[in-house]
C-alpha cells in the first residue's frame, strides 16, 4: 500500500475515532466521501483505492471530482461543500505526517466552499399541520405511531437523527412531561410536552408496550425507522393531507419543514429567539434569525409603526436634463 491508505485508515482510527470522538454520524459522512473520491479516482486513473498515491489526489482532482459531484451526481452546494469539508480534514491531517507534500496539501487546503443562494425556510401553518395531523389512518398500528410521530416533531422540534435514536424510556409523562434527546455535537436537551402531546405520547407508547432502551417509534419488526423511511412517510401523509388542504400542494413537505414549523409557533407565540435557540438545541442564537427573516407578520408589524415621512405624489425632475437622466 502507498503511504495514502495507511493515513486514511489513522485518520478515521485515530484522529475522528480516537482524538475528536466524532458521532457516528460524522465518521459515516466521511467515510461515503472517501468511498466516493475513491472511487472517482479509481474510474479516471484505473488505479485501484489501495494503489492510489497523494500525487492522484492533487488540488485538480479534487475540484473535478467536485465538479463531479454536482454534474453527474446532481448533488447540491451545500452537499459539494459537506464533501469538501470531510476531504480538507483529511489532508489538514496529511499534512503533519507528510511535510514531503506539503505543497500538493496546500492547494487542495486552498480550494473555496462554494457560495449558494439562502432560501427563507418553509414551514406549515396550523391549519396546514393539523391537516398533516389528521392524514394517517388511525385504524391502522402505522398510523397511529406515524401520527404520533408527528405531533412530537411538530410540537419539539426534533431533527430526524434526533427522532430517529429516541427510545421509550426517554419520554417522561404526568407532571413535568417531556422528551429528552441527544443533538449534533453530543449535546443533551429536554423539551417540554403541551397537554396534547402528553395524551397522545401516553396512548402510543402504551399500545407501544416497549423496554425503556427499544426505540419509540419502530418498524413492523421492531426496527428504528430509517431517514429515508421518514422521509417517505411525511410525503406520503403530505400527499394525502393536500387533498383537503390545497395550501400544503406549493409546499416541498420534509420531515426538517416540521422542525421550522415548531419554531415559527413558537416565534409567533412571542416567545424569545433564545428561548427557541434551546429548545431547538442551536449552538449559536444566530442560527435561529432565519425564522425572523422567514415570519412576514413581524415585518408587517413593523411597517404599521412606522410613520412616513415622504410626501405624497411621484418625484417629478425639476430640470429637463435631469428627466432625460431619470427616464434612462
Amino acid at each position: 500500500m502507498t503511504l495514502i491508505a495507511p493515513t486514511m485508515q489513522a485518520f478515521f482510527a485515530e484522529r475522528l475515532t480516537k482524538q475528536r470522538q466524532a458521532s457516528p454520524r460524522t465518521i459515516a459522512s466521511y467515510r461515503d466521501t472517501m468511498r466516493l473520491l475513491l472511487g472517482f479516482v479509481h474510474a479516471r486513473t484505473g488505479r485501484q483505492p489501495s494503489a492510489i498515491t497523494w500525487d492522484d489526489l492533487d488540488a485538480t482532482t479534487i475540484s473535478a471530482f467536485l465538479d463531479y459531484l454536482e454534474t453527474d451526481r446532481h448533488n447540491s452546494a451545500r452537499t459539494r461543500n459537506v464533501r469538501l469539508t470531510a476531504i480538507r480534514s483529511l489532508f489538514h491531517y496529511a499534512s503533519l505526517r507528510h511535510p514531503e507534500h506539503a505543497d500538493l496539501i496546500q492547494h487542495v487546503l486552498a480550494i473555496p466552499p462554494k457560495r449558494f443562494d439562502k432560501t427563507i425556510v418553509s414551514f406549515l401553518d396550523q391549519t396546514e399541520i393539523q391537516a398533516l395531523l389528521d392524514a394517517p389512518d388511525r385504524a391502522r398500528w402505522e398510523g397511529r405511531r406515524d401520527r404520533a410521530m408527528i405531533l412530537l416533531t411538530v410540537q419539539t422540534g426534533l431533527r430526524v437523527s434526533e427522532l430517529i435514536g429516541l427510545n421509550c424510556g426517554d419520554i417522561t409523562l404526568g407532571d413535568g412531561a417531556h422528551v429528552r434527546c441527544e443533538g449534533k455535537g453530543r449535546k443533551q436537551r429536554s423539551v417540554p410536552l403541551t397537554t396534547v402531546t402528553d395524551t397522545v405520547m401516553r396512548t402510543w407508547i402504551a399500545e407501544r408496550a416497549g423496554g425503556n432502551h427499544e426505540p419509540l417509534f419502530p418498524t413492523r419488526t421492531g426496527r428504528r425507522l430509517s431517514r429515508d423511511a421518514i422521509e417517505r412517510l411525511i410525503t406520503k401523509h403530505a400527499a394525502t393531507a393536500s387533498t383537503h388542504c390545497a395550501t400544503l400542494l406549493t409546499k416541498n413537505v420534509h420531515p426538517h419543514v416540521l422542525r421550522h414549523s415548531c419554531a415559527m409557533s413558537l416565534l409567533h407565540a412571542n416567545v424569545d429567539t433564545t428561548v427557541i435557540a434551546l429548545w431547538l438545541g442551536h449552538v449559536d442564537v444566530r442560527s435561529t434569525q432565519v425564522y425572523l427573516h422567514a415570519d412576514i407578520t413581524i415585518k408587517e408589524r413593523a411597517l404599521a409603526a412606522m410613520t412616513s415621512t415622504a410626501p405624497p405624489g411621484r418625484y417629478r425632475p425639476p430640470d429637463r436634463l435631469l428627466a432625460f437622466l431619470e427616464a434612462l
